[in-house]
């Protein structure tokens, strides 16, 4: 009995601290690892802005939006990440309730539907502080990311050679 009460409050701690590392979402800027919040790519920054040489005035203007943004989803994202918890839990239920789980994944289908409707909007309007130059590039570096044959995932700071995505294949060509 000592070891099996032993052995489950092991699994309790683990679990425990399992849980609490996996509390934080990645990180804002680039490069920064984990900590708190969901990412650029997740709050629909525009990335490869620092390619098009933006003004002063430009930066200033965009910085606002995306605050503005950052401050808008940030209750969608807390509760995306609740619900995601919520339905974990629904799995590991020794019975699991067809309903329950299905009413989460609706909910959380939900979700991403209306963080992809804000982001879209937040691109869209840093689009508009840009010039018909600036918008120019910037689509050539979003033409250049994506699905396709690249190099996996792309890093650094922009669409295209460093940015948020760029699923290809890798660098050995289809696999």
């Amino acid at each position: 009995m000592r070891k099996a009460t032993s052995t489950i409050f092991a699994v309790l701690v683990i679990l425990a601290l399992a849980t609490t590392s996996f509390a934080y979402g990645w990180g804002q800027g680039p490069r920064s690892g984990r900590g708190p919040g969901y990412g650029p790519c997740q709050s629909g920054e525009v990335r490869g802005l620092a390619g098009v040489n933006l003004t002063a005035e430009q930066e200033s203007k965009i910085k606002s939006l995306r605050d503005a943004h950052l401050k808008d989803v940030k209750p969608l994202q807390d509760q995306l990440f609740s619900k995601r918890g919520e339905l974990k839990l629904l799995w590991l239920q020794q019975q699991p309730s067809e309903e329950k789980i299905t009413a989460v994944q609706k909910e959380i289908r939900n979700l991403r539907d209306r963080l992809q409707d804000k982001q879209t909007s937040h691109r869209l309007a840093v689009l508009k502080v840009l010039t018909p130059e600036q918008q120019t590039k910037l689509q050539t570096y979003s033409a250049m990311r994506g699905f396709g044959p690249g190099k996996g995932f792309a890093r650094g700071g922009g669409y295209g050679p460093g940015g948020c995505g760029g699923y290809g294949p890798g660098p050995q060509g289809n696999r």
